[in-house]
């Protein structure tokens, strides 16, 4: 009996410690967990970190470097495009000597010289054929060239009863200009010389046609889309638009690597000419709905008969007014050789072959009294004679569209 509280004592003491540990299993088995957890946290957690870390600041690398390579790359091509652009349009001025016909070799057809303002520039024109009143020709020239360049078609049109103005295009011979600027200048001096002669009481009252080589061939027919009111136009081995001509250039140069220089190209020239660098020939003479002849030859190295040019575009003209001529005669379906006759390119040709041989001579350095005198042996009447087929087609063209006012 003496015992019997010992037991209870011990049994009661024995039922709390199971039921202490029933209860505090759960308990130690959390511990257990989250210590674990912190071992793990404690143990892994920072490197985990370090290699998030490590992983965002490679990726950034990695950013920074080609966003720096895609600024290099563009500035870089940005200067080459603006160089390489820049220098094919120098100013050009008026040669000292020529193999063309001058001024000076045709006296007796009087010209007066007037001025009108394009931008910034002061151009320098030229009327020829005053008090004839069959019509206006309005002469736009190529580039590099000048109104002299294409004397012998103004002395054609006005010996065809016809007044002519002609002028020097920004850049040109005796217009100011510190360059030519780029491909879409020459519709933008056109405009400015029709704005000029809209504002002439003198010249106003004719009808104007307007007749234009390459350059001057994009400028007559993108200037259409100005609404000056023409009665006709005659576009030689014109481009369809600015930066079609330039694009084309540039894949002749760069070859593929043209597409990713592009953008580059777009910039500098929307820098130069804004939406200018835009105005398409094509769209010009759909929207002027006027008679409109369009030339080209299939053998074109300069602007390509199934590239750039006005000609290739046909399928996009809907004007019903247009007529296209296709010369594919052998030699005289260049870029300019249909113009001449082909007495006048063999001509041409051997005056070439003996100028390279004087130049071979003097190792390049032709002596100014030399050249100047092999100068003045060269028949530029002959060098410069005018197909009359050719000359009498747009003629003939002109002349319906002024039957037809």
């Amino acid at each position: 009996m003496g015992f019997h509280p010992i037991v209870n004592i011990s049994h009661e003491m024995e039922e709390h410690i199971v039921e202490e540990s029933l209860i505090s299993q759960p308990r130690r088995w959390s511990e257990r967990r989250t210590l674990n957890y912190m071992r793990k946290a404690i143990s892994s957690g920072p490197r985990s970190g370090r290699r998030f870390s490590a992983g965002r600041r490679r990726g950034r690398i990695v950013l920074i470097t080609l966003l720096v390579v895609v600024i290099l790359f563009s500035v870089g091509s940005f200067i080459s495009v603006k160089s390489l652009h820049d220098k094919n349009f120098q100013r050009s001025d008026r040669p000292q000597f020529s193999k063309y016909l001058r001024y000076d070799d045709a006296p007796e057809y009087n010209k007066k010289i007037v001025q009108f303002k394009s931008g910034k520039n002061t151009l320098t024109g030229y009327l020829y054929g005053e008090g004839n009143d069959k019509g206006l020709v309005v002469i736009a020239h190529g580039l590099g060239a000048g109104a002299e360049t294409y004397l012998p078609e103004a002395i054609y049109f006005v010996d065809q009863g016809g007044t002519v103005f002609a002028y020097d295009c920004t850049g040109n011979h005796a217009s100011e200009g510190e360059s030519m600027v780029g491909l879409a200048q020459s519709m933008l001096d056109l405009n400015a010389a029709l704005a000029y002669i809209e504002d002439s009481d003198d010249l106003n009252r004719l009808p104007i046609m307007l007749f234009g080589h390459s350059w001057g061939g994009y400028a007559v027919a993108g200037v259409l889309n100005y609404g000056h009111p023409i009665t006709a136009v005659a576009s030689v081995a014109g481009y369809n638009s600015p930066m079609e001509m330039m694009f084309e250039e540039a894949k002749t140069i760069m070859g593929s690597f043209a597409y990713v220089e592009y953008p580059i190209m777009w910039l500098y020239q929307t820098s130069l000419f804004g939406k200018n660098a835009w105005v398409s020939a094509v769209n010009g003479i759909n929207k002027a709905r006027i008679p409109v002849m369009i030339i080209h030859g299939t053998q074109d190295n300069t602007i390509s008969y199934t590239g750039a040019s006005i000609i290739a575009h046909r399928d996009e003209i809907t004007n019903p007014k247009v007529v296209y001529k296709t010369c594919t005669k052998e030699g005289l379906n260049g870029h300019s050789s249909m113009f001449f006759t082909e007495a006048a390119l063999k001509y041409r040709a051997e005056i070439n072959r003996q100028l390279r041989e004087l130049e071979t001579s003097y190792n390049g350095n032709v002596p100014e009294d030399v050249l100047d005198a092999f100068s003045e042996g060269i028949n530029r009447f002959q060098m410069s004679e005018l197909d009359p087929e050719f000359m009498g087609e747009i003629n003939e063209f002109f002349e319906k569209a002024l039957g037809s006012m």
